[in-house]
């Protein structure tokens, strides 16, 4: 293994790690939007300005960690010959996790427009799928089964 390789596998797990954070928190922030009182305006214009800082910073720390395993995978082989199902499996769950991100976004729209019409109840099982994700991601990456 080479000193490259392992400066990038190291700065992939952090960003990978960071990003999912944001995507921890993000849908708490929307739980908490989702139980303001509708008089409640300052409450709810932090918790927006919280829920826009947030989606932003995770959006740059998704580019990154995408960028990395990019390097990884088509830089230094990562992943490549047989018996490595697995990796085919991590990333359609990647996948999942690009499309958990933006669908955060959306449901951030909705909150900014006075749309939602979702509980804080749905939000807090949402938010558990960011945790399903990572988790699986995770055992595939290490275990490669």
């Amino acid at each position: 293994m080479s000193s490259a390789y392992l400066w990038v596998k190291a700065f992939h797990i952090v960003f990978v790690a960071s990003w999912f954070a944001g995507l921890f928190y993000l849908p708490r922030i929307f739980v908490n939007l989702a139980m303001v009182q509708p008089d409640s305006h300052a409450e709810r214009e932090r918790l927006l300005l919280m829920g826009r800082k947030l989606y932003r910073f995770s959006s740059l720390l998704m580019v990154l960690a995408i960028a990395l395993g990019l390097v990884l995978w088509l830089g230094f082989g990562v992943g490549r010959g047989p018996g490595n199902a697995w990796l085919h499996i991590k990333l359609v769950l990647v996948i999942g996790v690009i499309g958990y991100h933006h669908a955060c976004r959306s449901l951030l729209r909705g909150f900014e427009q006075l749309a939602n019409r979702r509980s804080h109840r749905w939000y807090r099982v949402f938010n558990e799928v960011s945790v399903l994700l990572f988790t699986a991601i995770v055992v595939l990456a290490v275990v490669k089964p």
